[in-house]
């Protein structure tokens, strides 16, 4: 299923999500105008590498300052590999970013994304602790958005896209089912590249998932206001979610 777009009504504009996504198109840009080596070095740079900020010797060793991976644990959420990357990334910020900023409002969204982009990074990397590939992209911090937009408005209906033999099929689905599915997708992929490395690289599964979840969980912290559980309406599964009545 490919998400084309969540009807649910936002309150105001979103102004952090559509500078996040302005942000990311001007970097993406800025790595196209350099050179093949010139952007390799930008990746080790700006990208996230695990085993420079688990060994402090490690980094010290190949000229890196103790501080060089605090920095990147944040640069690398701006950073994205090839068009595709940028594009399907920032397609699901779109998509669900609006939302989410509107119930967490613009500056408490902004640090929810930044704060959980950095979890993410460091589920990956708690599991990669000896990788020395650059990790990029803001993936992480979107699957912590999609988290966020899960508990709050499961029923929000999305409008997803299904190819059925080369017929493009429109069909709505309820977003606790759309996200469902797609973190049962990176649940199974991380796991499948745990028991035969190298089979689905070149993507961090265990970032997506340790983003959804920790969405899910610390959204509650950065709200506006309280939280209202809707279970008298939708009984003990209701309880499970949070809903926007407005």
């Amino acid at each position: 299923m490919i998400p084309l777009q969540d009807l649910n009504p936002r309150i105001k504009p979103p102004i952090v999500t559509w500078t996040l996504i302005v942000i990311n198109v001007l970097v993406f840009l800025y790595e196209i105008s350099l050179s093949t080596s010139e952007r390799e070095i930008f990746f080790k740079t700006y990208g996230f590498i695990p085993a420079l900020f688990f060994d402090n010797y490690f980094a010290v060793l190949i000229g890196k300052a103790p501080w060089e991976p605090y920095i990147s644990i944040l640069t690398h959420l701006f950073i994205h590999g090839g068009w595709l990357h940028l594009i399907s990334n920032m397609w699901s910020l779109w998509i669900f970013g609006d939302n989410v900023e509107d119930r967490l409002g613009s500056l408490r969204f902004l640090i929810f994304y930044l704060l959980m982009g950095v979890a993410a990074s460091l589920v990956h990397s708690l599991i990669y602790a000896d990788s020395v590939i650059p990790l990029v992209g803001a993936s992480g911090a979107i699957s912590a958005v999609m988290g966020a937009y899960f508990m709050m408005y499961p029923f929000a209906r999305i409008l997803v896209l299904v190819p059925v033999f080369f017929v493009p099929l429109f069909i709505e689905v309820p977003a606790f089912i759309f996200l469902g599915l797609w973190f049962l997708l990176q649940f199974y992929s991380g796991l499948f590249t745990l028991a035969m490395p190298g089979s689905l690289g070149g993507v961090a599964w265990f970032a997506h998932l340790g983003g959804f979840i920790a969405g899910a969980i610390f959204y509650r912290f950065f709200c506006r206001k309280h939280c209202r559980y809707f279970k008298d309406q939708y009984g003990i599964f209701g309880s499970l979610f949070d809903l926007d009545k407005t």
